[in-house]
């Protein structure tokens, strides 16, 4: 019985494909191993002369052992036992900490390069503190990234009355400024330029002010009702002092006590670039009161002033109409438009003049942290 059964003929067609046609294919794939399954039959056809359809070419490359690999991560120029690299948000972008940290909050690096000024070194007299202060230092950063008030703190954070009255007393003792002063002489230095600035560039900025009261005026000239916030920054656009002002105060009034703070703190100053507001008795007295080469840039086509013309020159000289940067005043223009992504100073939502000069210090110095600290991935 069992002998009749291996007598029986297999029913069915023969396949097309026999032993010398799986070793035409693995020398053809060995040939032309990025050909598509259409050119490998086609290959197939011409030199064999066996036509068979794509299904069945399929099947007969994985009885063979042929499977096709793709890549699965881009081509990488690192090392081959790296492994492939990976570009984006990565765990090594993350701070380190529970998941209720922000991205406002300091990294580690960022807390080790202005930890000693915010935690003595050796603890005083008096009851510790409560609430570390590094917490305490990423809710004032919570605050002037995001523009909330002190009551909606998240409560991730220590309580918001303890955070208002610490950064009170910080911004009363100078800490942010001092933070800001530190990190700024770190730039410097990075970017290999010298530590005491010897070149700086004023101008202001009007912005509203919240119902909360305090000082206040009214700038005519950008129909602004709120205070002014006057900037002296060196060539970097790194602050060199601040001067919070009513909105109603002159350029060149204003200009007086912010370029007195810094001529105080750098008396390596020597030049200062402003521009036409700038210009009359107010460039005198800095000229005057702090030894300074006050170099005033007008735009092209003012009216008031004018322009030398050489008659020698060519006729048809440039147009002056059409927008032209000023020389070393698109630099403070920048630095206002570094102000503005912190949240909390759109608009003055503080009475006291001296705790607005704070929250722009701390801005900047939370600015100057992240691109100190910061490692670009390549």
């Amino acid at each position: 019985m069992e002998d009749h059964q291996e007598d029986k003929p297999v029913l069915g067609r023969p396949p097309k494909l026999g032993a010398d046609q799986f070793e035409l294919l693995r020398i053809l794939v060995a040939e032309h191993p990025h050909c598509t399954v259409a050119e490998l039959n086609a290959m197939l056809s011409a030199r064999s002369g066996v036509s068979v359809s794509l299904m069945t070419l399929g099947k007969a490359l994985r009885q063979a052992g042929i499977v096709r690999i793709r890549p699965v991560a881009a081509m990488s120029f690192a090392a081959p036992d790296v492994g492939p690299q990976r570009y984006g948000y990565a765990e090594q972008h993350r701070a380190a900490g529970d998941l209720q940290r922000y991205s406002s909050c300091l990294t580690d690096a960022e807390w080790a390069l202005v930890s000693d000024l915010f935690e003595p070194a050796v603890a005083g007299r008096g009851k510790p503190a409560r609430y570390p202060r590094r917490a305490v230092l990423d809710a004032c950063c919570y605050v002037v990234r995001t523009g909330c008030a002190w009551r909606l703190l998240p409560k991730s954070f220590p309580p918001w009355n303890a955070v208002f009255k610490t950064f009170s007393r910080w911004s009363a003792q100078g800490r942010f400024e001092l933070m800001h002063d530190r990190l700024r002489q770190q730039w410097r230095e990075r970017t290999e330029r010298a530590v005491e600035p010897s070149v700086a560039v004023p101008d202001s900025q009007s912005t509203r002010t919240s119902p909360q009261g305090g000082v206040r005026g009214f700038d005519a000239g950008k129909r602004v009702k709120g205070r002014k916030r006057n900037l002296v920054v060196d060539t970097l656009g790194l602050l060199l002092s601040v001067a919070i002002t009513a909105a109603s105060v002159q350029d060149c009034d204003a200009a007086r006590p912010a370029m007195a703070l810094a001529c105080a703190k750098y008396p390596s100053l020597k030049t200062l670039y402003v521009d036409s507001a700038y210009a009359g008795t107010c460039a005198q007295h800095l000229q005057q009161a702090h030894a300074l080469d006050v170099r005033i840039v007008r735009h092209p086509g003012n009216r008031t002033v004018g322009r030398w013309h050489n008659t020698q020159l060519p006729l048809f000289a440039p147009s002056t109409l059409a927008f032209a940067p000023l020389p070393k005043r698109w630099i403070v223009e920048r630095s206002h438009a570094w102000l503005e992504r912190g949240r909390r100073l759109v608009m003055h939502h503080d009475r006291r003049l001296d705790v607005s000069a704070a929250w722009v210090w701390l801005n900047e110095a939370r600015r100057l942290l992240r691109g100190l600290t910061h490692v670009a991935v390549i």
